[in-house]
C-alpha cells in the first residue's frame, strides 16, 4: 500500500553540521510548509490505478518520491547513484524520510516513481515554492528578466547514414524478438553487418560518387529490413488478442517502422535527389524523435528544445516555457509576460529582455499590459525614452537582464540543464521543470541561511 506521508520516523539520527546538510534541512522546511505539493505528487502516482489497494508492498510514499527527485537533481545523481546514497548517506536518508532501520530503494523503483511525476505537477510545485518566497519576502515578482536557451536531447550527432543504420539495428532486434514469440518464419534476414559496412564506407568515402553509391546500398538494405518488419507486424497483430507481450511488441515495432520510412524518405530527398529538407520535416533521432533542430544566431546548431525562462530579482526562476520547433524570440514576448499575470495575478512593473525579443509591436503590447519600463538588450531602432522613463532606468535594467545569463549557466552546470538524460518528450519536460524546482529550493535555502 502506498502512503501519502511517512507516518513514523523511528530512530532518526541527528543531521550532520555540514553546510550541505543545513541546506537540505532548509529545503525540507520549505516542503513541510507546503503540504499541498505532496497532494500533487500523490495524484500522479495514483494516475491510471484502480483505487487505494491495500495489497502489495508498501513502496515509496509520495513525500519520499518528491524528496528523492529533488535530491537527484540537486546533486546530479543517476538512478544508480541515488539508490546508493539513499542507503549510504545519513543526511540524504534523513531528508528523504528514511528511518535508520528502513532499507533504501532500488533504482528501478526510483525510476518508476520519479518518472511518474508530470511536468504539470512540477510546474504546480514551482508555483507553491514561489508562493513561499513571496510570503518570506524573498521574491515579489515586480521585476522580471526574460531570455531563451536550448536544452539538448541525449542523442548522438545526427547523420542520415547513422540514422539508417539505427533503423536497421532496431528493426532487426524487434523482429528477432517477434520470431521468438512464435510468429514463425516471415522472410526475416539480419542485415546489420552489411549495413554497418556501408555506414563505415560512407564515413570514410573521399569522393561524392563513392559516398552516393554506398548510400544507395544502405537505403536498399534498410528497405529490405522494413519490408520484413511489416510482415512481422501482421503476424504480431494476429497474436496480440491473446498475448499482451506480442501486442506491446507490435506497437513498438510499428513506431520504429514509421520512423524508418521517414528516415529513408528524407535521405533519398537530400542525398539522392539533392533537395534541401526543411528542419521541421527532419528526423534527427529515432530514439528521441521529438528533438527539434535549433539554429542559434545563424552560427550554432543544437538538437533539443528551446526553453524560455523568466527570472526575478532574487535569482529565482519564476517561469519556464518549453516550446516546440524553433520560433523566433520576438514571438514569445507577449506569452511570457502574460504568464507572469497567471502566476502573480498582475504584470511586472519592469521587464528586461534579450535583444531577440525587441520590436515596436512587443513594446506596444508590454506598455498596454501596464509594464512601466521595458528594456530590450538591443534597441533595434527603438528609442530609450520609448522604453523607459529615463536613460538611467534603461541602463540599470540592461545590467539587471545580464544576470539571467549567470542563472542559465548555473542551471546548466549544476543541475544538468545543458542536456536532458531522461527519455521521451514528456520526460524531457519533467526533467527541465524538476531541475528548475530544485534550483529554486536551493536558492531560497541559501538566502535563508545567509
Amino acid at each position: 500500500m502506498r502512503e501519502k506521508w511517512q507516518r513514523q520516523m523511528p530512530l532518526m539520527p541527528e543531521i550532520a553540521s555540514h553546510i550541505q546538510a543545513k541546506e537540505l534541512q532548509a529545503i525540507s522546511a520549505i516542503l513541510v510548509s507546503k503540504p499541498i505539493t505532496i497532494d500533487f505528487v500523490l495524484q500522479d502516482l495514483y494516475k491510471g490505478r484502480a483505487g487505494d489497494s491495500r495489497a502489495g508492498a508498501k513502496g515509496m510514499s509520495a513525500e519520499q518520491v518528491l524528496r528523492a527527485a529533488v535530491v537527484m537533481r540537486l546533486f546530479g545523481f543517476s538512478y544508480q547513484e541515488l539508490a546508493f546514497h539513499l542507503v549510504d548517506s545519513q543526511s540524504i536518508r534523513g531528508f528523504c524520510r528514511i528511518g535508520i532501520t528502513d532499507k533504501g530503494f532500488k533504482k528501478s523503483a526510483l525510476n518508476q516513481n520519479i518518472k511518474a511525476l508530470s511536468d504539470r505537477t512540477w510546474e504546480a510545485i514551482n508555483q507553491e515554492v514561489l508562493g513561499y518566497a513571496k510570503e518570506e519576502k524573498i521574491e515579489k515578482g515586480r521585476v522580471a528578466r526574460i531570455d531563451c536557451t536550448v536544452v539538448e536531447s541525449n542523442i548522438h550527432e545526427p547523420a542520415d547514414s547513422s540514422l539508417l543504420y539505427d533503423c536497421v539495428r532496431v528493426l532487426s532486434r524487434l523482429q528477432a524478438a517477434a520470431r521468438d514469440l512464435g510468429t514463425g518464419r516471415f522472410g526475416y534476414h539480419d542485415h546489420q553487418r552489411v549495413a554497418k559496412r556501408r555506414l563505415v564506407k560512407i564515413q570514410y568515402a573521399r569522393k561524392k560518387d563513392e559516398r552516393r553509391g554506398a548510400y544507395i546500398d544502405l537505403i536498399k538494405y534498410t528497405r529490405k529490413t522494413l519490408a520484413s518488419a511489416r510482415t512481422a507486424l501482421e503476424r504480431l497483430k494476429a497474436l496480440g488478442a491473446d498475448n499482451p507481450t506480442a501486442l506491446s511488441l507490435f506497437f513498438e515495432l510499428e513506431r520504429y517502422a514509421a520512423l524508418a520510412e521517414r528516415v529513408i524518405r528524407q535521405t533519398e530527398r537530400r542525398v539522392i535527389n539533392g533537395e534541401k529538407v526543411p528542419a521541421s520535416e527532419k528526423v534527427v533521432s529515432i530514439f528521441e524523435d521529438h528533438t527539434d533542430i535549433i539554429v542559434k544566431d545563424r552560427r550554432d546548431t543544437f538538437f533539443g528544445h528551446k526553453i524560455c525562462l523568466t527570472g526575478g530579482r532574487s535569482n529565482l526562476i519564476l517561469d519556464c516555457q518549453i516550446v516546440e520547433g524553433n520560433p523566433a524570440d520576438v514571438t514569445l514576448t507577449e506569452t511570457m509576460l502574460a504568464r507572469q499575470k497567471r502566476i502573480y495575478g498582475r504584470y511586472p512593473l519592469k521587464a528586461a529582455l534579450d535583444g531577440g525579443f525587441a520590436s515596436k509591436g512587443n513594446l506596444k503590447v508590454a506598455k498596454a499590459m501596464g509594464v512601466k519600463d521595458v528594456c530590450f538588450a538591443k534597441k533595434r531602432g527603438l528609442e530609450t525614452e520609448e522604453m523607459c522613463r529615463s536613460p538611467y532606468v534603461y541602463k540599470q535594467l540592461r545590467r539587471f537582464r545580464a544576470g539571467i545569463e549567470a542563472g542559465i549557466s548555473w542551471l546548466k552546470r549544476s543541475f544538468g540543464l545543458d542536456r536532458c538524460t531522461w527519455k521521451g518528450w514528456q520526460s524531457f519536460k519533467s526533467y527541465v521543470w524538476a531541475s528548475i524546482v530544485s534550483a529554486n529550493l536551493l536558492t531560497i535555502a541559501r538566502k535563508q541561511l545567509a
